[in-house]
């Protein structure tokens, strides 16, 4: 068992965005759980949480992911073309 827990070293010039603090960090600082990047710029950085929705909505409406078949019919309850 290790005594100390190694922590992940950052670059210079990659930017993360902390879920938890809601902080742009240079070089990853908090558990990767917490954060999202790296990014390119410290900008990129701070508009992570407005990239993520406008990908969310990108997303919600591609029709290769929505619940209609291939052919056009409504999938019924059990996933089945009605």
């Amino acid at each position: 068992m290790a005594l100390f827990k190694k922590k992940s070293a950052g670059r210079p010039g990659e930017w993360f965005y902390c879920l938890e603090h809601r902080k742009v960090e240079e070089g990853p600082e908090c558990p990767g759980k917490d954060r999202m990047g790296p990014y390119a710029s410290r900008e990129e950085a701070a508009h992570a949480m407005e990239t993520a929705a406008e990908r969310n909505v990108k997303w919600e409406n591609d029709p290769r992911w929505s619940d209609r078949s291939a052919a056009g019919g409504d999938a019924g309850p059990d996933g089945a073309d009605s």
